[in-house]
Order: C-alpha cells, then structure tokens, then sequence
C-alpha cells in the first residue's frame, strides 16, 4: 500500500525555477507527485547573506520506507549537484520530508514529522495550499493553525500555480 509523503524543495542558486522543476523530475518513478503548491519566493533563514530562495511543496505518494525516502532525496539532491557548505547556507536543492503518512519516526539521520517545520514560513505556506487541514501526528495542531502563529513577512507567491508539476 503506498504511502503518502510530504516533501519540502527549496532552491536559491543558479535557475531557481528549473533546479524545482529538476527535482520534482528526479524524483520520479519512486516518488509518485500527487500535488503541487505554488511557487513561493522567500527570504534566506538562518545565514541572512545569500540570494532570496524558491520555496515549494509536493504531495506525493511512495512505496519506499522512510529511510530508503531520505536516500532517494539525497540521491536527487547529489545529482542536481548540492554540496554540503554552511548550515543554512546557499544551495541549489534541499529537499526534506515533513510527513510520512502520519508516521512519528526517529533514527539516527531522520525525524519525521520534520522538527523544526513549525517555525519555518517558507515550509507551512506552501503546504497550508496542499493540505491547511492536515494534522500534525504529534502536537495535533493542523497546518493552518501552526501558520497562523508565525511571521510571514517577506513571501510572496512566485507563481499562481504548480504549471510544470506534472502529476501521476
């Protein structure tokens, strides 16, 4: 039985459209797209000296366990050429999961839900479009609720709709 699955993309090097556009590719066939948010342009969080970021959600379906998850998005993330600098620093694809299902998991390289989602605008907005209704398995609060408690300020809708997310 597949698994539903939450997956952050954020990009604020070289063709920012392209890079998300390329990711969501790579992902494809384990990844299966269900839906795509807009396209959000956000501010650098965390390191403040590098280029404004696109920002974008996807709901997806997988038949991979969570771990076997993670390495497909690294793997897509190594492709599209990411190497590893600063924390919080600039890069041309980070890829994260925020849910599995309504999984609650810890190992040693991978927390779901994503631990620190709930303060980060530039995940909740986009996925407030895909899923405000959407419960987080562990504090129970829905999406639009977490978002509702945070600072928007500076995101701005880069595209209207997911035009190149092709879905399954």
């Amino acid at each position: 039985m597949p698994h539903t699955v939450y997956i952050a993309l954020g990009t604020n090097l070289g063709d920012r459209v392209q890079n998300l556009q390329n990711a969501v590719k790579l992902l494809k066939p384990d990844v299966r797209l269900l839906d795509c948010s807009p396209i959000y342009e956000t501010p650098p969080w965390g390191y403040l000296d590098q280029p404004a970021f696109l920002n974008q959600v996807v709901r997806a379906e997988t038949d991979l366990d969570p771990e076997e998850l993670l390495a497909r998005l690294k793997g897509v993330e190594a492709r599209m050429g990411r190497q590893k600098t600063m924390l919080n620093g600039p890069r041309i694809i980070d890829l994260d999961i925020l849910f599995y299902d309504d999984l609650v998991f810890k190992s040693g390289n991978l927390s779901i839900p994503h631990p620190r989602m709930a303060g980060r605008a530039f995940v909740l907005v986009p996925l407030a479009d895909l899923a405000p209704d959407l419960r987080h398995p562990a504090s129970g609060q829905r999406i639009e609720e977490m978002l509702a408690g945070i600072d928007t300020t500076g995101i701005r809708r880069w595209s209207d709709a997911a035009e190149d997310c092709e879905v399954a």
